[in-house]
């Protein structure tokens, strides 16, 4: 079984201590020359114009990011889809649907038709044959989610997300770190996002800022944003909905298969629930009847009043209760701190006016 991503992080950033640890590190950097060798190649490749790229019919906006693990890029994915239905266009989003089974959603298209109703989500391994789908049904924009890396469709903006919580991916390529390409790619991009901003102080802010700066040649490109990942409410598998404040004080038992499962812990403990019990799974996790019992079995024997995860579990999950108490999901909602309008602004610029007389999704 893979680790989760608690487990992986604790190696990778040292914290895991011991001889044990200390030598799968150096296993793991022995493994990521190679792979940085092959980043390195592919995106020379790609900037010498000797890899073919696609060019869909509409503009594309991209979301992606530096680094393996949860950034709290779907909820930037859906404010960006937000801006462009607002201004009147039509956007799908285009995903290469990771770890969906033929006929069924990908974890994050399925978190996206309940944050985003009403937005066409298309999920494609060949992000430019989605592209083409979801212009055919009607869209007048792509949002390429997950796509920074995806170079063979080009993109009229390339907006990244990096995690405020650990902005810099251990300082390594993967798989000795969490960094997917050295940091000096971000220059490439056009507008940096920095989500979960709130969990740091403003000198910390400041520091990432000037660390990201530093890697791309001391002037980071386009437009900064400073976002908070703020829990909005609880939701439930049959689409109902309560008030954060059910958390405060009740004694919960919380679990996730996500890619950071560290800043779910800290949205708990920001709403104050009395957390029993934490369970993390590997990222993109199907959740078994056996899984399911194991956690039912841990709420029962911890007397907690409530089974809480987060939003992407529970569309997988699609259940009311575990054992004998409800399951619900803390949904988040991103919200500009500073430079929101900024990044509204290239956004805006890249896709141009609503054709005229056309209706949003």
């Amino acid at each position: 079984m893979l680790p989760d991503a608690e487990t992986f992080k604790r190696l990778v950033d040292g914290s895991a201590r011991g001889p044990g640890p200390a030598a799968a590190r150096l296993a793991l950097a022995a493994i990521s020359l190679p792979y940085g060798l092959a980043v390195a190649a592919r995106n020379a490749a790609y900037d010498a114009g000797l890899l073919p790229t696609a060019t869909a019919a509409v503009p594309v906006i991209s979301v992606g990011n530096l680094t393996l693990g949860g950034t709290g890029k779907t909820p930037l994915v859906a404010w960006v889809a937000r801006i462009l239905a607002d201004r009147g266009r039509r956007p799908a989003i285009v995903s290469r649907g990771y770890a969906a089974r033929p006929g069924e959603q990908s974890d994050e298209a399925a978190e996206l038709g309940v944050i985003i109703p009403g937005i066409r989500h298309v999920a494609d391994r060949d992000r430019a044959a989605g592209s083409r789908t979801a212009v055919a049904g009607g869209a007048d924009v792509v949002v390429l989610d997950d796509g920074f890396q995806h170079r063979r469709l080009r993109r009229d903006l390339d907006i990244v997300a990096v995690d405020a919580t650990d902005p810099f991916g251990c300082g390594h390529l993967f798989p000795r770190g969490l960094l997917r390409e050295p940091l000096r790619g971000l220059a490439r991009g056009h507008a940096v996002v920095l989500t979960r901003a709130s969990a740091v102080d403003a000198a910390t802010r400041t520091a990432i800022r000037r660390g990201l700066e530093d890697a791309c040649g001391g002037r980071l490109p386009g437009g900064w944003m400073e976002a908070e990942h703020r829990p909005v409410g609880l939701r439930f598998a049959d689409g109902s909905t309560s008030p954060l404040a059910m958390l405060h004080k009740r004694r919960v038992v919380a679990f996730a298969g996500i890619g950071n499962p560290a800043a779910f812990r800290s949205t708990l403990a920001s709403a104050a629930a009395d957390v029993a019990e934490f369970f993390p799974f590997p990222d993109h996790h199907a959740y078994s009847a056996a899984d399911l019992e194991r956690l039912a079995a841990r709420v029962a024997a911890t007397r907690a009043e409530l089974a809480v995860t987060t939003l992407k579990d529970l569309v997988k999950i699609q259940t009311m209760r575990l054992g004998d108490v409800p399951l619900a999901a803390v949904e988040i909602a991103m919200q500009p701190l500073a430079g929101g309008d900024e990044v509204a602004a290239l956004i805006a610029a890249a896709v141009g006016p609503a054709a005229e007389g056309s209706v949003a999704s």
